[in-house]
């Protein structure tokens, strides 16, 4: 009696919001849906910290959350380092666009019979001797330069609660140094891993928020000017001395990246494994955008050797950027081919070898961008 009373009321009150809603659009029939967006495009700083930052992780297309076990888990999940079964070090590195440069190096050791593990971890990514162009000197002909050098320094500890779930966290220190002038700032990640079995075969799930923290606000000698005051309207200027100013910059968050990833062996051999992944992603910087991916690993008999092939697609939706047409209001004064691509494609593959207590594994990578194009990306690990 009492349940279907309450199924009564809830039927009442849906249909006087719906009378409510119907009778306010009938009274204000110049009421129109306004199209915004308020995503924050170009308003983080330190935007290097969501490339990558292994080639296994880039040819997946980025979705490597849940399936991650390895070292580049501190970037990708920190729960992930839980699982590694011996110490290990990695280094990757990345031609990216425009000439820049990007690096990652980690090292990690699993301790507390194997259900804990802590991590050191060490990213960069800039370029060097670029010419200064300012409005007095468009040309850079006065043989000026500047450099950029981003580097994050990160320490990762995760835990396995049970058999099943695991759980980390990573701290990390960001310094940015933009030509003379340079800022840093503080962020947390944390990830969790819940592994068990679908049908006989594995399955991974994973929730990881990444670099949440203080904003950066940039300090240096070119933000140190001189000011001469000017004096109130309708009086003379009096002799004065330049006096000295610090121009105070706009402090900018970090890129902030929320995930939830799935990873699930389709099918496993005692030699080879075929892992489906899928990972949506929420930036606080961007439109939200998903991937998918597949890794095919296949040892080769008892030689210790193994190999892995990856393919990733990805969606980006903020890439949707057409030169205007010269009819447009929008015109920018030229004409362009290029579109944008919101389908991604990346792809790879790894070879390794491991006999006994030790391991070395070699990574490639290939990772569209979209209108900016393709970067290479490779990577070695050694375990023992």
């Amino acid at each position: 009696m009492r349940r279907g009373s309450l199924q009564i009321g809830a039927a009442v009150l849906v249909a006087i919001l719906a009378v409510s809603t119907v009778g306010r659009a009938q009274t204000n029939p110049t009421i129109t849906s306004v199209p915004s967006n308020n995503v924050a495009f170009g308003t983080t700083a330190a935007e290097f910290l969501l490339i990558p930052a292994t080639a296994r992780g880039a040819a997946l297309g980025g979705a490597y959350a849940a399936l991650a076990n390895d070292l580049g888990s501190m970037y990708y999940n920190p729960a992930g380092l839980a699982l590694m079964e011996r110490p290990g070090a990695m280094a990757s590195n990345m031609k990216y666009i425009a000439g820049t440069n990007y690096t990652f190096g980690a090292f990690g050791v699993p301790f507390g019979g194997g259900s804990r593990a802590f991590g050191l971890s060490v990213t960069t990514f800039g370029f060097s001797n670029q010419p200064v162009y300012t409005v007095e000197d468009p040309q850079g002909l006065a043989g000026q330069v500047y450099s950029v050098s981003e580097t994050a320094i990160a320490g990762t500890y995760a835990q396995q609660f049970s058999d099943r779930f695991s759980a980390g966290i990573t701290a990390k220190v960001v310094s940015d140094h933009l030509g003379d002038v340079s800022g840093s700032a503080f962020a947390v990640d944390f990830g969790t891993s819940f592994h068990s079995t679908l049908a006989g075969r594995a399955v991974r799930a994973a929730f990881v928020i990444s670099n949440l923290g203080t904003n950066m606000s940039h300090s240096g000698q070119p933000l140190v000017v001189t000011y001469t005051r000017q004096p109130p309207a309708g009086q003379d200027q009096i002799p004065q001395e330049p006096a000295k100013a610090q121009l105070t910059t706009k402090a900018w968050s970090l890129p902030v990246m929320f995930r939830i990833a799935l990873a699930y062996d389709a099918f496993t051999t005692s030699l080879s494994r075929l892992t489906l992944l899928g990972e949506f992603n929420q930036p606080n910087n961007s439109q939200p955008g998903f991937s998918f991916a597949g890794e095919y690993n296949m040892a080769l008999g008892q030689s210790g050797f193994s190999v892995a092939g990856r393919l990733g697609g990805t969606f980006a939706g903020d890439d949707n950027m057409t030169a205007p047409d010269p009819t447009s209001t929008d015109y920018a004064g030229f004409t362009s081919s290029l579109k944008g691509r919101q389908y991604r494609l990346s792809a790879g593959g790894g070879l390794r070898y491991a006999k006994g207590g030790f391991g070395i594994g070699f990574d490639y990578a290939y990772k569209n961008y979209g209108l900016l194009g393709g970067v290479n990306m490779l990577g070695v690990a050694l375990n023992w």
